[in-house]
This record gives structure tokens, sequence and C-alpha cells, in this order.
């Protein structure tokens, strides 16, 4: 998400990123509007542009407000040339196959397609009541030419396109919901996600076929739809393949065994000089067999700077949770993020047998990930 998408702000808490591909969009309609009708029609294009980036937000905003109702925190919203996609924090419960689960699923997904049918008949309603000159039912009815009769065009527009059943959109969604009272939520994500691409390959081979034949510039608008059809559907599929191992994988399987302490006697300069040696960035605090705390180095080199020496004990941090072994990285990944900490001891018997840090879990996971479909590429040649 970080590495494909820039962050242009928050709204209700929620982070709001732009993919790198709507840069693509912006330049496609740059290039098709000025060649055809000259630089003015551009810039009215790029207006309806933030037309629909407008109603995307209000789309996917539906979402999160409806999700949030449910108990399910939205992370980000991501804007995509097609729409947008709402990432949901299903950490925050077990997924668990034969739940009612999916029927708050379908509520979240249709939410958004509810917005923008409800932006549509409010917007039309105004536009035959006040200026009915704007002729909402003349072709072409998505037209940079006429802007209040393309708000309420896009948005039925984008209500009907989200109710496709392909994944991610939210037909599709409705799909894996619908798939998910029979498997589980992981095999239900792949198999709707399955459609999704076999939908979106049609879409790309269906508009260079009609562009080949002559059809112009709607069949480049088809083609690039299944385009950023397919790369959204990656991304939920990696979104997938990241929640399964999340919920798969025990912290027996990653912690860290062999690993530094300090005591709460040690200055922060042989605290220091410790962290020197050790490619941890936190560390337990050990009071004979207790652990009384933890520290990071960059609390230790903080203190040092603006105060000068001392002991561990005054500054390490009192607060902080404790994993089971057999407990699961989502288990762990929700006690990180809840307190926003970045190291988790492992403990057995009451006695600390591993650790788990945000950066050693964030490595271990992308290598499972990575392990997971390598296993199964060599089942599925």
């Amino acid at each position: 998400m970080k590495s494909w998408s820039i962050l242009a702000g928050r709204i209700f808490g929620v982070e709001l990123r732009i993919h790198l591909s709507f840069v693509f969009l912006l330049f496609f309609v740059w290039l098709t509007e000025s060649a055809a009708h000259g630089n003015a029609s551009a810039a009215r294009g790029l207006a309806l542009v933030g037309i629909i980036f407008g109603c995307v937000i209000l789309h996917e905003l539906g979402h999160a407000l409806v999700g949030r109702h449910a108990g399910i925190r939205a992370k980000a919203i991501i804007l995509l040339p097609i729409g947008g996609v709402t990432l949901l924090d299903e950490t925050q419960q077990p997924l668990e196959p034969g739940t009612l689960t999916w029927k708050r699923d379908i509520r979240i997904a249709l939410a958004g397609p509810l917005v923008n049918l409800v932006i549509a008949v409010v917007s039309a309603g105004l536009i035959l009541l006040v200026a009915p000159r704007f002729q909402l039912w003349v072709r072409p009815y998505l037209d940079s030419s006429n802007l209040p009769r393309s708000l309420v065009w896009a948005n039925l527009w984008l209500a009907g396109f989200n109710l496709l059943p392909a994944y991610p959109m939210d037909g599709g969604r409705v799909l894996r919901a619908v798939f998910s009272r029979r498997m589980d939520p992981i095999r239900a994500t792949r198999r709707a996600v399955s459609i999704g691409q076999t939908l979106a390959t049609v879409f790309i081979f269906a508009g260079m076929l009609q562009y080949m034949q002559g059809a112009g510039p709607p069949s480049a608008w088809l083609a690039m739809i299944g385009f950023f059809l397919l790369l959204a559907a990656q991304l939920e599929e990696r979104s997938a393949v990241f929640q399964s191992v999340l919920e798969a994988v025990h912290l027996e399987d990653i912690m860290l065994t062999d690993f530094a302490t300090l005591s709460p006697a040690d200055t922060l300069e042989d605290a220091l000089d410790k962290a020197v040696h050790s490619l941890q960035d936190d560390f337990p605090v050990i009071r004979g067999s207790d652990m009384v705390g933890v520290i990071s180095k960059q609390k230790i080199l903080e203190v040092l700077r603006k105060e000068g020496n001392g002991y561990v004990q005054a500054v390490m941090n009192r607060i902080f949770e404790v994993a089971q072994k057999k407990e699961s990285l989502a288990s762990a990944f929700r006690k990180l993020t809840a307190r926003n900490l970045s190291i988790i001891p492992v403990v057995e018997d009451q006695r600390l047998v591993g650790i788990v840090t945000l950066q050693n879990l964030m490595h271990s996971m992308a290598l499972l990930a990575e392990s997971r479909k390598l296993r199964r590429e060599a089942l599925n040649p």
C-alpha cells in the first residue's frame, strides 16, 4: 500500500491514500480530451475527474462508516482509477467459518453503492427542479461539457460498476460473503478474486479487440478498467495471503529465542554498549527471573542526549503486553497496534522464552507468505 500510493490526508481518522495509477488516469484524460477538443476541454475533463474523485471518496466513506458501526475499523482508503479499496482491520475479530459475519460483510459492501445512488437521486432531483436545461436524459451521459449531468450519471455508473461480481468490487465482496457461508474466509476470498481476475481479463481483451476494430476511446476505457480491476484484485489477494498468515502461524514459529536483555540496574551507557553489539531495537528488562519492563534503543539514545547517563529502571516502559507461545500472529499484531508497542515478550509458565518485535514480525510474515506461495506452486505446477 505505502509503496504504490501516497498519503493525501485523513478523514474521520482514516488514512486517505491515492494510488500512483491515478496519475495515469489524469494523463489519459488530458491526452484524449486535448487531442479531440483542445486544452480548454482538457481542463473540463480534469474537472470531471475531480467530480468522480469526490464521489469515490464518499463511496468508500460509506464502507468505512458502516464497518465502524459493525465494530471493524477502517485502516485506509486507497483511491484507484476505477474506484477505491477500503482496507478494513479484519484482524480485530478472528475469522471463523460458519458465523454470521457474512451478513455484516454484505451490509458493508452494499453501503458504498447505496451512497452513490443517494447522491444520484438527490442531484437529479435538484437538477430537474432548478436547472432542467442540463437535460439529464440526453447522450452522452458522462461528458466534460455538462458537469451537472455527469455528476448524476457518474454516481449511477459507480454504483452499477461496483455491483459487478468481480472482486474487489462490492459485488465481488457480496459474492465472497456468500461463499464464506460454506468455506473458510481465506478460501472464499481466493475464489472471489479468481472470478474478478477472469472478468478483468475479459474486459482487457474485449477493449483491445474493439480498439483494433476502430471502436475508438470507449474501447480504450474498457481495457483500462480491466487493467485496474486486475491490479485491485491482486492487491486484495495479497491482503488475503497476509490475513491467512496472521491466523495460521503461532508465535513460537517466528519468535526470537536468542536475544539480549537488560537489567534495571544497568546504566544507560552500558545499555547502549549492549545495543551496539545487538541487532535488536527493543530490549526486555529483567530483574532476577521476572520481566519488569521494556526499553528501546531509540529511548536510550534520547535520554542520553537530553539528560545524560542514568539507570534503565528510571526510563524503561513499565506498561507492556505479554503473549503465549501458542497465540497466533493475528493476536500479536492486535496487541502491538492497540497500544502502539514495538515488542511483545513471549512467556511460558511465567518464564520469558522469546520476544516478538514489530521488525521481526513484518520480516517473518513476508517470508512465511512467500514460502506458502512457493509450496502452493510446487503442489500445482
